[in-house]
Order: structure tokens, then C-alpha cells, then sequence
């Protein structure tokens, strides 16, 4: 089937999510901080055809980028839970969470929604923040997507440990420059020093977590001790050679975990 948009009433105004009504429990996509709904296009090439989908710009980014405040994770797993009720009508679906999107759907899991049959937390930020999320590494942080020339630089020494095709570093580069000033500042200096184990704890489905080998933000030695220790029905699988942006290093993996 194809794509079709669905607008999505959320606090202060609506979401357009791109919904493909196919087979199988849904699945549900949230992006990084700096990502967007295309930034699940190579993995959704990867799955079977008529898979059934959800995907959408988070609040202040790319298509959402006018919806006003406030930005914080309670309020992204609010839209989410909006996305859920709005598009799914109760059937089963399973949340595909990247990075600040993983953290997210955490919180949107920990509230133990209907219909909701597993997590899958792809390099994603952990309930417990590690020892080195700073205040001086969060100010640094928060400077990352200042400029094309900053966002370049972030990609190639910091977030990816496997070359990108040309195409796919361009839409990087623009995604991650298409945010409100507001949002873009708002996960690196609260969400992602944010402590959410106690919520974690309330995660009943199962969960499984996709950490990249070479990962220098969310190392898989940090998954370890600050994410499976909170949510004890996880499971932990490295993918070899890529670092933290494996929707886009190694959009097959990424599919061939949801189809398992």
C-alpha cells in the first residue's frame, strides 16, 4: 500500500503523519534530535512490502517545526500517544524509538497504552543519563546544529562511524538544520540529562535495543548500566561497524531486527 498523510489534532495545533494502512502490528517511528520522518526511509525499504507504518515530524521539526512549545519528552510522548489513538484505531502496534525518539517512547511505554506489543529503542538515549552528560557537554552539545558547516561536522566526527551515501548526508544536513531555535536547544540542555528510570520500571512489553558498535553517544557500555538495569525484559544486540546513526549507517539491520 502506499503512504497516505493523516493529520493528527495535538496541544496547539496538528501533526502530519504519513500512515501506510498494512499489514501486521504497526509500526510506530520517532526520530532522533536532528532527524525526521525521512529519516526511516532506507529502513522502511528494507521491510516487506505492506508493512504497516506510522511515521511524523516531531514538535519543532521539519513539517512540525511551527508547533509551539513546550518541547520536552512529556510532551513528545504526548504527541506520540495523540499519533497512536488517532491512527490505529487499537490495532497492536510496536514503537521504533531513535535515540531522543527512543527515550520518548519510553515514557509512551511506561504508561502502558492499549494496543502497544513491544519496543524497539534503536541507539537510544537511556532512562538513567550517563556520567559524561555534563553541563558543559550539554552546553557544547546544544551548539551542534548551529550551522551547515557545525552539522557536517557532527555527522562525519561524531554521530556516524560509517560513510553516508551523498543523498543521505545532504537530507541529514537539512533535517537537522530544520528546527525552531526553541526545540533544537531543548534535548541537549533538559531532555537528555532527564532521569526516567522510575517510569522505565513500569515498561511491561517487550523491549528490544539496537546499539551500533562503534557508537560514542550512546556507547553500547552505557546501554549496559544506565538502560538494561531499569527495564529488566530488555535485550541487547550490537551492529557491528556503525556508530550512532543506524537508520541511516545500516538501515538493514535496523529492518532485519523488526522483521525478528
Amino acid at each position: 500500500m502506499t503512504e497516505t498523510t493523516t493529520r493528527v489534532e495535538v496541544e496547539g495545533g496538528s501533526l502530519d503523519v504519513r500512515v501506510n494502512g498494512g499489514d501486521g502490528p504497526a509500526l510506530v517511528f520517532l526520530h532522533y534530535w536532528g532527524g525526521s520522518a525521512g529519516t526511516w526511509d532506507g529502513v522502511l525499504a528494507q521491510l516487506p512490502a505492506g508493512r504497516a507504518t506510522v511515521r511524523y515530524d516531531q514538535r519543532g521539526w521539519g513539517r512540525s517545526r511551527d508547533l509551539p512549545g513546550p518541547y520536552g519528552l512529556q510532551r513528545l510522548a504526548d504527541d506520540l500517544a495523540r499519533v497512536v489513538d488517532g491512527c490505529l484505531a487499537g490495532r497492536p502496534y510496536v514503537l521504533v524509538g531513535h535515540s531522543m525518539g527512543g527515550k520518548a517512547s519510553q515514557l509512551l511505554a511506561a504508561r502502558r497504552p492499549a494496543g502497544l506489543a513491544g519496543l524497539v529503542l534503536v541507539a537510544p538515549a537511556p532512562p538513567r543519563p550517563a556520567p559524561a552528560v555534563t553541563e558543559e557537554y550539554r552546553q557544547g552539545l546544544s551548539h551542534a546544529y548551529d550551522s551547515p558547516e557545525s552539522v557536517a561536522h557532527a555527522l562525519g566526527q561524531v554521530l556516524t562511524a560509517a560513510p553516508l551515501p551523498d543523498d543521505v548526508r545532504a537530507t541529514a544536513v537539512r533535517d537537522s538544520l530544520a528546527a525552531g531555535a526553541e526545540a533544537r536547544r531543548e534535548w541537549p540542555l533538559r531532555g537528555i540529562a532527564e532521569d526516567i528510570t522510575a517510569a522505565a520500571r513500569d515498561i511491561e512489553v517487550p523491549v528490544t535495543v539496537l546499539a551500533g558498535e562503534h557508537d560514542v553517544v550512546e556507547p553500547p557500555e552505557v546501554l549496559r548500566s544506565h538502560l538494561l538495569p531499569y527495564v529488566p525484559q530488555a535485550t541487547l544486540t550490537i551492529v557491528p561497524g556503525v556508530g550512532h546513526l543506524l537508520p541511516l549507517e545500516a538501515p538493514a539491520a535496523v529492518a532485519e531486527a523488526l522483521r525478528d
